[in-house]
């Protein structure tokens, strides 16, 4: 059971990873395509409240890798 827990750190940390590059890909692409007030404001917020959902997933993966689940 301790694999699949370290195993599933290693996908949580890559979906982070990849969280942030279709997050930070999408941002730049919307505000090149409309270069208005409303997209950076709307990609603002959204880039805001995603980076620390990102990077606690990536938190999560780094103690399941570590085994800090264990008990």
């Amino acid at each position: 059971m301790s694999m699949i827990k370290r195993v599933s750190g290693v996908l949580w940390m890559l979906l982070s990873l990849v969280g942030l590059y279709f997050l930070f890909g999408a941002a730049n692409a919307q505000v090149e395509a409309h270069p208005t007030m409303d997209t950076f404001i709307q990609w603002g917020v959204f880039v805001i409240i995603f980076v620390p959902i990102c990077c606690g997933l990536f938190l999560f993966g780094w103690y399941a890798i570590r085994g800090e689940y264990e008990e």
